[in-house]
């Protein structure tokens, strides 16, 4: 559905992307991953034709984003970033104007918008000026936009930015949807929903894939890595300065909840720490509730793959 050869944006001293190559394949979910920063969102609007490219190849459902741009876009929902809202029109409005843009026309358009705003919860806001929305219901009406043209692809660029919790569960779940129906290229910082959802991880970094494979597979590949789940009361102690003198330590996160403390401690490949962390723990006469260690994540193989040299 999508192939990228050798694909390189540069602005002026700059290199945005550099050299890149992937494919998705029809019926795919891939997540898109890397830090801000890394390309991700050039790369994404590149295969959305919103901009050219250097260097390199890129087609969507076998046809050239810059030679055949139209019949690309053809096959293509995109929702980028932050969605292009025409705010003071009505979202049944708003949403019968983008379907006629996009070629929808006669019953077909009655058709089609109706689904999209079924399908994404519109219904009961359809004749609600845009502008009045929260922020929850213009990322819907952004997706049912990406939607009303029954594209086979969709390119989503962080789909869930800005929503409050609740908001981005509701989303997440219609994104769950809308993969048994369509190739989903998901850009997202929400780790866990990729784990959850996606076949096919991407990484990028500083303009460069660093890795294109399962989630399974991408943490196999760290095997031993993962680290320590400390849960403690350190007291006067600070705790995190402490666990970080503990050789194999790489890095020490830390969640506070009242006056005790959850240290995540992110550990050397095949280091077993519990007994170093433990042995800190009662030397300092911390009181511990919990001390256990946890497998690689998809977040450790992000890290991994991204950390700052």
């Amino acid at each position: 559905m999508i192939k990228v050869e050798n694909l390189t944006k540069k602005y002026a001293g700059f290199t945005a992307i550099n050299n890149i190559t992937f494919e998705v394949g029809k019926g795919e979910i891939v997540g898109f991953l890397g830090p801000n920063g890394a390309g991700k969102s050039t790369t994404m609007r590149i295969l959305s034709s919103f901009m050219p490219a250097t260097a390199g190849s890129a087609s969507i459902a076998g046809f050239d984003v810059f030679e055949k741009s139209m019949e690309a876009r053809a096959h293509l929902g995109y929702m980028p970033e932050n969605v292009p809202l025409y705010t003071d029109m009505r979202v049944t409005e708003y949403l019968v104007y983008r379907a006629e843009l996009k070629g929808v026309s006669g019953r077909r358009l009655k058709e089609r918008v109706g689904d999209v705003k079924e399908l994404c919860g519109l219904k009961d806001v359809e004749n609600r000026i845009i502008g009045t929305l929260s922020k929850g219901y213009r990322q819907r009406v952004g997706l049912a936009d990406a939607l009303v043209h029954e594209p086979d692809l969709l390119i989503l660029d962080e789909p869930t930015i800005g929503l409050d919790p609740n908001q981005i569960r509701s989303v997440r779940e219609l994104i769950k949807n809308l993969g048994r129906h369509h190739t989903i290229l998901l850009s997202t910082h929400i780790l866990s929903e990729v784990e959850a959802t996606c076949s096919r991880v991407i990484i990028i970094n500083r303009g460069r894939i660093e890795a294109s494979d399962t989630p399974d597979n991408l943490r196999r590949q760290l095997r031993g890595a993962g680290g320590i789940r400390l849960e403690a009361n350190p007291g006067k102690d600070d705790g995190v300065a402490e666990l970080q003198k503990i050789a194999g330590v790489k890095d020490v996160t830390v969640q506070v909840d009242g006056e005790w403390k959850l240290f995540l401690v992110r550990a050397d490949a095949n280091a077993d720490l519990r007994e170093e962390v433990f042995r800190l723990a009662s030397d300092r006469k911390w009181r511990v509730r919990e001390l256990s260690q946890r497998g690689a994540t998809l977040e450790d193989v992000f890290v991994e793959m991204t950390h700052a040299e």
